[in-house]
């Protein structure tokens, strides 16, 4: 696993809760309008219907519940953007444990409202420092909820590609933690100064070994869109399809990031 070696980025916690309630609320939203029709409707996620992305969101939300439900650690010994890393792991028990929810909680609005109201009782119980054990290692609270704000993100644009016109909005904060995150696992990826990733108005980040530069127009730039980063970085989206269809701009002999690209599995 690569590993961060300049200060992790730092984020509000305030921001982070709030960021977190609203776009699971929107979500909600979003799925007590689905009829049977359209919660049967294939995604991108292989063999999942919508119905199988639902409960797979409430299940990241109760993931934060279970970490703290277990001891608390001693002190941390993980860092947010190892979560990036670690994200594929046990993608093959998820997989069962997902089929298994949507079949035991057919009503998707009531499950995803314990898992709203579980969360709520937690962060208004305890303080955003509090260390949780999660499956990457102990890492504060706060912190692992950006994780769920990545997670949030990616599942509604899922969601919004499996249903026409549904289209469930996203929250600005949860859009910019995501899109940041994602930006510094891939400067933690491929360590370097020679490559300059703009992700406007979210994240800018240096990576890729070779010539740092210091000043003027970086003589490598890769430019995108916070939505068709997030695609990239998690899979959705090819680097070859996306810079074909124009949705990215790479200019550079080393703004070529396909080698690099997906973060997540």
């Amino acid at each position: 696993m690569p590993t961060a070696k300049k200060r992790p980025r730092s984020y509000d916690p305030a921001k982070t809760r709030a960021a977190v309630l609203a776009q699971l609320g929107h979500v909600r939203e979003a799925v007590r309008g689905l009829d049977e029709e359209r919660l049967g409707l294939p995604t991108r996620l292989g063999e999942w219907t919508v119905r199988e992305l639902v409960a797979h969101i409430g299940m990241g939300v109760n993931a934060v519940l279970r970490a703290a439900a277990r001891p608390t650690p001693p002190k941390q010994d993980a860092q947010l953007v190892d979560w990036a890393f670690a994200a594929a792991a046990d993608s093959a028990a998820i997989d069962d444990g997902t089929r298994r929810l949507a079949v035991e909680r057919p009503d998707l609005d009531a499950y995803l409202a314990e898992a709203e109201d579980g969360l709520r009782a937690l962060l208004a119980e305890h303080p955003a420092g509090r260390l949780l054990a999660t499956r990457v290692g102990a890492m504060p609270l706060d912190d692992y909820l950006v994780t769920s704000a990545v997670e949030l993100v990616t599942h509604t644009d899922d969601l919004n590609a499996a249903v026409p016109d549904l289209a469930v909005p996203y929250d600005r904060q949860a859009l910019a933690s995501a899109t940041r995150l994602l930006a510094d696992a891939l400067a933690v990826k491929a360590p370097g100064g020679s490559t300059e990733v703009r992700v406007p108005p979210y994240a800018v980040v240096q990576c890729v070994e070779g010539p740092r530069h210091t000043r003027g127009t970086p003589p490598n730039v890769v430019e995108t869109d916070p939505l068709t980063w997030i695609r990239l970085a998690t899979g959705r989206l090819s680097w070859t399809d996306a810079v074909a269809g124009a949705q990215v701009s790479a200019s550079g002999e080393r703004a070529d990031l396909g080698g690099l690209l997906p973060l997540l599995g």
